[in-house]
């Protein structure tokens, strides 16, 4: 098997959307907005509702196993990338409703820079 960008780019952003929502949600980051310590405070400083997070953990980790099995089966790879794309725009919209450094959404950032060169690799 040819390993393409691609490919590689779905990993990371599954890889990571996995990271992020599994491993990682009930730790303090260096990116969590405001002062949240876990994944949940962090919507609770946003002013989301309270199904807000069980809504958008359901879509990345839906998302993030799409893109993964997406490298060796066929899957809407690019809708996945698409909807993460704008869950990532979400997550910048809310870092600057609440404030926080810039630096607080360069993962975000990335993330939807990554989704939108699959949709694009994935169109072509």
């Amino acid at each position: 098997m040819d390993v393409t960008v691609q490919d590689v780019l779905q990993l990371v952003v599954g890889l990571g959307l996995l990271n992020v929502w599994i491993v990682r949600s009930g730790r303090a980051t260096a990116y969590r907005g405001g002062t949240a310590t876990s994944l949940r405070e962090e919507f609770a400083v946003y002013g989301l509702p309270g199904f807000a997070f069980p809504v958008v953990g359901v879509l990345k980790v839906g998302s993030a196993l799409v893109l993964i099995a997406g490298v060796w089966v066929d899957l809407p790879v690019r809708e996945a990338a698409a909807l993460v794309a704008a869950l990532m725009v979400g997550a910048i919209a809310m870092h600057l409703k609440v404030r926080d450094p810039l630096v607080r959404a360069l993962p975000a950032t990335a993330m939807l820079a990554m989704c939108l060169a699959i949709v694009a690799l994935a169109s072509a």
